[in-house]
This record gives C-alpha cells, sequence and structure tokens, in this order.
C-alpha cells in the first residue's frame, strides 16, 4: 500500500493490505496486522489472502 512511514496507516484502512520496507514486510486484514514476512514472500500471501476472502482464484504472479 504504501511506504514503511506511510503503509501501515493505510493498509489498515483496507479489507487486506501490505506495507513494506527494508527487506520485509506487514499483511494487514481489517485493519488487523496478521503476519510480518520476508519482502519475497508478501505478493503470494497477499494473492493467497485476497482468494481466502474472495473464494476466486487469482492469477498467478
Amino acid at each position: 500500500m504504501g511506504c514503511v512511514v506511510n503503509g501501515p496507516g493505510e493498509a489498515r484502512e483496507a479489507d487486506v493490505g501490505v506495507a513494506g520496507g527494508r527487506g520485509k514486510g506487514i499483511l494487514f486484514k481489517k485493519g488487523e496486522r496478521i503476519e510480518s514476512l520476508a519482502e519475497t514472500d508478501l505478493l503470494r500471501r497477499l494473492l493467497m489472502e485476497i482468494e481466502s476472502m474472495t473464494g476466486e482464484k487469482v492469477m498467478d504472479p
């Protein structure tokens, strides 16, 4: 969603969002921090969460 400074606040406002910086990031769902991840795992985990929430397959990265 955004940088390490503004990203957490922006991600908290989304149904699902990420904020990242310095090689790692945080996954948020409905305003709650649910997981800290390595930067390399963020996209895969975000897509998994979207699929879980929607029940629809999301395009592979």
